[in-house]
């Protein structure tokens, strides 16, 4: 037990060797601050992983159409329509419980252009269910409905970067936006939907601030697109609570390949298996860095070991006249175990601060978001105290089995 008079004793000959015992720490210092940046960033990590995956949608199942040269894709054609609007027909009969489903086409453009301005803005032809699939919010105004497809309505709604390309800051609903030859009257405007990231486990991630959305029917009878391309670009299917996604993944292939003839122009993209990838390439980085971790903590239990046993041979006439004056075996033992882990936790201290450091500057030099949690800290602290305690075992059982007289006649 760690009594105030072996806690005073161990500060005192800390203090007393300052560099010695700053030296002695730093392989804890640099440990434990790995242990703190790595929990960071993989906390970080993960948090934006989700975020993302949220976006796709976790329940969610993309049908994408490849792409192909020019005469590939003609040599398709003669097999295969391509991913069009028979797909989410099909798609629609044959998924059980009902889905929901939305459509995209992107409209090729050569002019965006309002009264005043013009734009480098995305067109997308999408079904009225596609911001309650993909988890976009209104600033202003509504999105198309269902009659707004069925009558091949010619309205628009501005992603917000879109928007103030087009209109400045003003006041947006009712104005009228150019595309191609096509006016289109603005009937809404998405709030800042916050992408950061272009790629997530090697699949693309559009940024929605800088899109045009029309209804799906009036991007395909109203814009020009060459025969021999796919009708649709992609195909999103929000699978029902109650369904199983794994199976509900495996009928929208087989479906799709029938309905394709069993050609291989489309893809399927399913969220919550890339959030598994991620999670797995997560789980190989933590134990990687948790190894690095791991050599520089047990690199500062060495040295802590090598300096306790050096202590113990520099205060051998201390511990013969504290014998000598009446301490016990274990009163040598528990000051010499007080100073090790006097030493771990200093370094642990130490160590946290030099984490929190490496995270904050990674999360400003490289755009990582970090997050330090207490449980990464607790830890830290725990590991740190841990390996004071197994490391200075050894130089206290020393110290305390040295023989008093042998002790007293030591120079």
């Amino acid at each position: 037990m760690v009594t105030l008079e072996s806690a005073t004793v161990a500060v005192s000959d800390l203090t007393r060797h300052k560099l010695r015992s700053f030296l002695t720490m730093l392989g804890m210092i640099f440990g434990v601050g790995a242990v703190v940046a790595m929990l960071s960033i993989g906390a970080g990590a993960e948090k934006e992983s989700l975020r993302i995956i949220e976006s796709f949608g976790i329940r969610n199942i993309i049908i994408q159409a490849k792409d192909f040269k020019p005469e590939e894709l003609r040599q398709i054609r003669t097999e295969s329509l391509g991913v069009n609007l028979r797909d989410v027909e099909a798609l629609q009969a044959v998924l059980k419980p009902k889905p929901l489903i939305s459509a995209k086409r992107v409209v090729k453009t050569f002019q965006v252009v309002s009264e005043t301005s013009r734009a480098d803005s995305r067109v997308l032809g999408v079904s009225s269910t596609y911001p309650a699939i993909q988890n976009l919010r209104l600033l202003q105004g509504s999105f198309f409905f269902p009659a707004d497809e069925q009558s091949n309505a010619q309205v628009c709604v501005l992603g917000i970067a879109a928007k103030q390309k087009l209109f400045g800051f003003g006041h947006v609903l009712g104005r009228q936006v150019k595309v191609n030859d096509q006016w289109l009257t603005v009937i809404g405007v998405l709030a800042d939907a916050n992408v950061e990231k272009s790629e997530f486990e090697g699949v693309k991630i559009q940024n929605p601030n800088n899109d045009i959305y029309i209804p799906i029917t009036t991007a395909i009878k109203k814009f020009e697109g060459d025969t021999v391309e796919n009708e649709l670009n992609e195909v999103i299917v929000e699978t029902h609570l109650q369904a199983d996604l794994k199976e509900q993944a495996s009928t929208v292939n087989n479906l799709m390949s029938a309905m394709h003839r069993y050609v291989d122009d489309y893809s399927i993209v399913v969220p919550e298996k890339l959030l598994e990838q991620n999670q797995r390439t997560q789980g190989i980085f933590n134990i990687v860095m948790g190894a690095i971790a791991s050599i520089s903590l047990l690199v500062g239990g060495i040295g802590i070991m090598n300096i306790m046993l050096a202590s113990v041979l520099e205060r051998t006439n201390e511990i013969g006249l504290r014998r000598a004056l009446g301490a016990r075996r274990l009163d040598i033992r528990v000051q010499f175990m007080t100073e090790a882990i006097a030493i771990s936790l200093s370094g642990g201290i130490i160590g946290v601060g030099l984490g929190y450091g490496i995270s904050r500057l990674v999360a400003v030099y490289s755009g990582w978001s970090t997050i330090i949690t207490v449980a990464s800290i607790v830890l830290s602290f725990g590991v740190s105290s841990a390996v004071g305690l197994v490391f200075g075992i050894y130089p206290a059982v020393q110290a305390s089995n040295l023989d008093p007289i042998e002790c007293l006649r030591y120079e």
